[in-house]
């Protein structure tokens, strides 16, 4: 049996992102007798254990605490300071851990959250075999330049790795430009198609409907994401004045942009069609899905999207631009004539075009359904965890 140290800014029971949920998902498809998985993270919130086994994972937190604190509350002294500290408290921190457990391997879960740590670890014990995962969402050149004050760790992040495995081509580009030597491995982050293909009992349906209260002329677009510049729900928003009244939008996520789209909806007297729903299990997601008629997120830069494929998984149609990541999965039955369209493409920064776009959709419902069938398939096929799992622990980990 191999052991492995995972290096990551967080992780369950709180504050969880896509990166969280891909560890998850993968560690609990490998064997425990195959490979013990240990992780170094952030604590933030007090109640929660230093130590703790997390489904096959022994999670060891670290970092300054306060009680129960909120997403917003990681921006303010003193949690904002732990990922500073975490960079250089973990690899000495991982260290100690390693005199008692003697890891084969360590796993860095994204190169601007933990890069420079790795980089430290590796540094001091470079017979231990370290592989680098590229999840980023934020623009490459954005992520450099916060790395600068630390710009030879942040690069050895990339030249160090024995092995880095990507979930875009986009982001296995970029890892070459950091100077990584091998051939970065693609394996895209997968979805429970289960969860959200599965149909949600009716009686549940006409409650969340009721509660969100749609009526029966109502068309809901959707999104799932952290209420960032990057994700583009200004735009949404913006586009929202150039549709009928009768088509609302439901915002599902926090973030630093929450009080700034607020005001945005406010300004544009759209409070009755705009839903701030806030955090939304993960789990109730689905029905949030089934409910809703399109969903929508035009990022301005993307590493993959975890919440594109979920929306694919569930059966309706999808408008996103074609930014980083994206343009894998997402295919546009103008933009990529020569393959089986999957959703509808608009530009970055275009109000507009999403406004048309969702007219289109409206007013082509054979056409539609077509496309939300392809993307359905390339779900199946492509993304599903369980083919996700297993070429991780072929391709990636079998360097442990």
């Amino acid at each position: 049996m191999k052991r492995v140290l995972i290096f990551s800014l967080a992780y369950y029971p709180k504050y969880i992102g896509g990166a969280e949920v891909a560890i998850k998902d993968i560690t609990d498809r490998v064997a425990c007798t195959d490979i013990e998985f240990h992780m170094v993270t952030l604590r933030f919130d007090s109640a929660l254990p230093k130590v703790e086994q997390v489904g096959n994972v022994l999670v060891h937190r670290i970092g300054f605490v306060t009680n129960n604190p909120s997403m917003a509350d990681l921006k303010k002294f003193p949690l904002a300071l732990n990922k500073f500290l975490f960079q250089g408290l973990a690899p000495f921190y991982a260290l100690t851990l390693h005199k008692k457990y003697r890891y084969d391997g360590i796993w860095g879960m994204m190169a601007h959250s933990v890069g420079i740590a790795v980089g430290i670890f590796k540094l001091l014990k470079p017979s231990v075999k370290y592989v680098l995962t590229l999840q980023e969402g934020d623009p490459p050149k954005y992520i450099e330049r916060l790395a600068l004050p630390a710009w030879p760790l942040f690069k050895y992040a990339f030249t160090g790795a024995d092995r880095v495995q990507v979930i875009s081509t986009f982001l296995g580009a970029w890892a070459k430009r950091m100077g990584y030597a091998g051939e970065p491995i693609v394996i895209p982050n997968g979805v429970n198609t289960v969860a959200f293909s599965k149909e949600v009992p009716v009686l549940e349906l006409i409650a969340l409907k009721e509660k969100l209260h749609k009526g029966k002329d109502d068309i809901f677009l959707i999104t799932a994401s952290r209420l960032v510049h990057k994700n583009a729900i200004d735009d949404v928003i913006h586009a929202l004045s150039l549709l009928p009244e009768n088509i609302k939008f439901l915002i599902l996520g926090t973030g630093p942009d929450e009080e700034k789209l607020k005001l945005q909806v406010t300004n544009s007297k759209l409070q009755t069609r705009v839903l701030f729903l806030g955090h939304v299990t993960y789990g109730d997601i689905p029905k949030y899905l089934h409910v809703s008629d399109i969903f929508i997120r035009p990022s301005r830069s993307e590493g993959m999207g975890n919440s594109f494929i979920e929306a694919f998984a569930s059966g309706i149609p999808v408008i996103a631009t074609q930014e980083g990541g994206i343009a894998d999965f997402l295919f546009d039955s103008v933009r990529n004539p020569d393959k089986a369209p999957t959703g509808f493409a608009v530009d970055a920064d275009s109000p507009k075009q999403i406004a048309e776009t969702v007219k289109h959709i409206l007013a082509h419902p054979e056409a539609v359904a077509v496309v939300v069938q392809n993307a359905e398939a390339l779900t199946e096929k492509g993304y599903d965890w369980n083919h996700i799992a297993k070429d991780m622990r072929e391709r990636v980990f079998s360097i442990f």
